[in-house]
């Protein structure tokens, strides 16, 4: 005769060896479901660009914005103009900020310069002094209403810090120069 093991008839009930033992599938499931709606809605409200008035929110409503937008995009790049006044008092020693204003504006190539130059925009002069201090052509305005033109300068300690992170892969590099 064959001896039975200790064993009793009963089934054992399985669960994962990691769970507490009142956890069973039905539960897990629930958890699960429950963690893939809420990254769904997260998603949803995360991806919400809301093309509102006040929420700009990625580069193609900045290039729709912009001054003269096809021949911002052709001769150069779109961009938000941030102006403010800087006041410094000597005595005592104190710097105080304006209200800035934002609005839409242009950058122009230096390889581009003629769009302005053909308008009657800018005279030799001005393009020699910009071009001596290596710096490039913006604008603000529609170039043909009086737009307001300046020579800018390319900080090169402009970084965008969003993209650079340590450890990040495949940085995209800036391949656009001005």
């Amino acid at each position: 005769m064959k001896r039975k093991s200790g064993r009793s008839a009963v089934t054992e009930k399985k669960t994962f060896a990691f769970l507490p033992t009142s956890i069973n599938y039905a539960t897990i499931a629930i958890l699960a479901a429950a963690l893939i709606m809420g990254i769904g809605i997260g998603t949803l409200f995360a991806s919400d660009t809301g093309g509102g008035e006040n929420n700009v929110s990625s580069s193609i409503q900045i290039d729709q914005k912009a001054p003269n937008p096809e021949i911002c995009i052709q001769y150069g790049a779109s961009a938000m103009v941030m102006d403010a006044r800087l006041f410094v008092t000597l005595r005592p020693f104190k710097v105080y900020v304006s209200q800035p204003t934002m609005r839409p504006g242009c950058v122009l190539r230096q390889s581009n310069w003629a769009v302005l130059e053909q308008r009657n925009l800018v005279t030799g002069d001005q393009v020699r002094d910009c071009r001596q201090k290596l710096n490039t052509f913006g604008f603000t305005g529609d170039l043909g209403n009086s737009p307001a033109i300046s020579c800018i300068y390319q900080s090169e300690d402009a970084q965008n810090f969003f993209i650079n992170q340590p450890g990040a892969v495949n940085a995209p590099t800036n391949t656009e120069q001005f």
